[in-house]
């Protein structure tokens, strides 16, 4: 999410994601995880401490520096998509609903087995970085820059 807020030109707020999504009454979150890329093990120590108090559950991975062919230029990446799909298969009995950050297409055959258990699926990305397989596979998607009102992250 971190290339789609980039490419939008803003960056939403932690604490206004949650209550955005949970602002209904008969809404009971059961679980908020926050997936990112570090550095170091020290990196973004602040950040990461201000989500764990607002609620989320944070899983990192070190970044890892690769060659990209395409532009010619080092990248770094950290794949956090199999800890996202083992947090969902490993609380899948604990909801119904699930608010999926992303808009990578690796995730289709995930959704597509959650949704045989009944469980309603929606995706948060941006046109032009989600991908159609996904997109196609989700209950409801949701446009970053549709929601920003409510959960940019506003100075202040």
């Amino acid at each position: 999410m971190f290339y789609a807020q980039q490419k939008n030109g803003w960056f939403f707020d932690p604490k206004r994601v949650l209550e955005y999504f949970t602002n209904d009454p008969y809404v009971s979150l059961i679980n908020a995880f926050w997936y990112t890329g570090l550095k170091d093990s020290q990196d973004q120590r602040g950040f990461r401490d201000a989500l764990i108090s607002l609620g989320y559950t944070v899983r990192t991975k070190i970044l890892k520096e690769y060659y990209d062919d395409s532009s010619g230029r080092y990248s770094q990446k950290a794949n956090l998509d199999i800890e996202i799909v083992v947090d969902m298969f490993n609380t899948v009995e604990q909801y119904d609903r699930v608010i999926l950050f992303s808009g990578d297409g690796d995730f289709e055959r995930a959704i597509e087995l959650l949704r045989s258990k009944n469980t309603h699926i929606t995706v948060v990305s941006t046109e032009g970085m989600i991908a159609r397989e996904l997109r196609n596979v989700t209950d409801r998607y949701i446009d970053l820059n549709d929601i920003r009102g409510t959960i940019e992250k506003v100075d202040g």
